[in-house]
């Protein structure tokens, strides 16, 4: 049986990996910071790389999903290297994605951050919505939630990102990231049905501003959440329950519009199907490079949507 180390596997995302992998047939090794948690697992922490290592030795693969990832992602990719393994992350953390794309060009291994529901999703769809453009004019990502109540891991999380960014947003225009201080705009967004038209937030800082002008030619990526779960969101509160999504992504070009939506239920239960699908193309040989890069770039983009069944309705246009 295949093992996978999971690091952070006690935490919320961590928890569905684990269960993702078990049902794949894989052997979930256990991993993390908090050796109380972790009774037959192996603790490690990111401060000692001779125990990153000792937790690494004899696995085929490890899934980061220890936030915040600006602490966590490059030791662990550092120890990933060290041992030949592939690295895949959970990370929405914007400086934390840089970072490890700056980090890890010529590793030999496959590094894949932002592989969950923000960041690895939307560059899936967006690839898929390309097909055979090799260029565009601007991308838009959409997050249609019925709610956003974050993991105790997400508001640590965005509280680091927010720090190393002072508190400014960040957006991607003009070909370069851009970070602002003044308000995010309010409009409005037409979800497909059933969802319609929502009161979005316009340039809202996602993962998509880093993942998708990786490897896509286009110089603008426009990102939307709708203005109830930002609000949810800013407020806090414990999570009490699972949210339904819309992902709608619209690509134009030269006057031409492609669009690729996609619908589910559950944004961290759905990030284990996502990291998980990556490990096992990359150990089957189905990754496309070594070395670091977003979904879209490292995979056959609409092959993995179709894996992603039941998880995710995707619907082209």
């Amino acid at each position: 049986m295949t093992s996978v180390l999971v690091y952070g596997a006690y935490g919320h995302t961590g928890r569905f990996v684990v269960a993702e992998l078990r049902d794949r047939g894989f052997d979930p090794i256990l991993s993390g910071r908090d050796a109380a948690k972790l009774p037959g697992g192996r603790p490690a922490s990111v401060d000692d790389p001779a125990s990153l290592d000792r937790a690494l030795a004899g696995v085929a693969a490890v899934v980061n999903c220890a936030g915040p990832f600006a602490a966590t992602a490059v030791p662990l990719a550092e120890a990933a290297v060290r041992a030949g393994v592939p690295y895949v992350d959970v990370a929405a953390e914007i400086e934390a994605n840089l970072d490890t794309f700056a980090r890890f060009a010529d590793a030999d291994i496959a590094v894949v951050p932002a592989m969950a529901f923000f960041g690895g999703l939307g560059d899936l769809l967006a690839t898929t919505a390309m097909g055979d453009w090799t260029a565009a004019d601007e991308v838009h990502v959409a997050y249609g939630l019925s709610s956003w109540r974050p993991t105790p891991g997400t508001v640590a999380a965005g509280r680091v990102s927010r720090e190393r960014r002072d508190g400014r947003r960040v957006r991607y225009a003009g070909g370069r990231l851009e970070h602002r201080d003044d308000a995010l705009p309010e409009l409005e967004w037409t979800f497909p049905g059933p969802l319609g038209a929502r009161p979005v937030l316009g340039e809202f800082s996602m993962a998509d501003v880093v993942t998708i002008p990786r490897h896509l030619a286009v110089p603008a990526v426009t990102t939307y959440m709708t203005a109830d779960a930002a609000k949810d969101l800013s407020a806090g509160g414990e999570r009490d329950a699972a949210e339904t999504f819309v992902v709608d992504v619209v690509v134009r070009a030269g006057g031409e519009e492609r669009r690729i939506a996609a619908h589910g239920r559950d944004i961290y239960a759905v990030s284990a199907p996502l990291a998980v699908e990556a490990v096992e193309r990359i150990l089957t040989g189905r990754a496309k490079k070594k070395g670091v890069a977003s979904a879209g770039e490292m995979f056959d983009a609409p092959g993995f949507l179709r894996a992603l069944a039941p998880h995710i309705t995707v619907e082209l246009s």
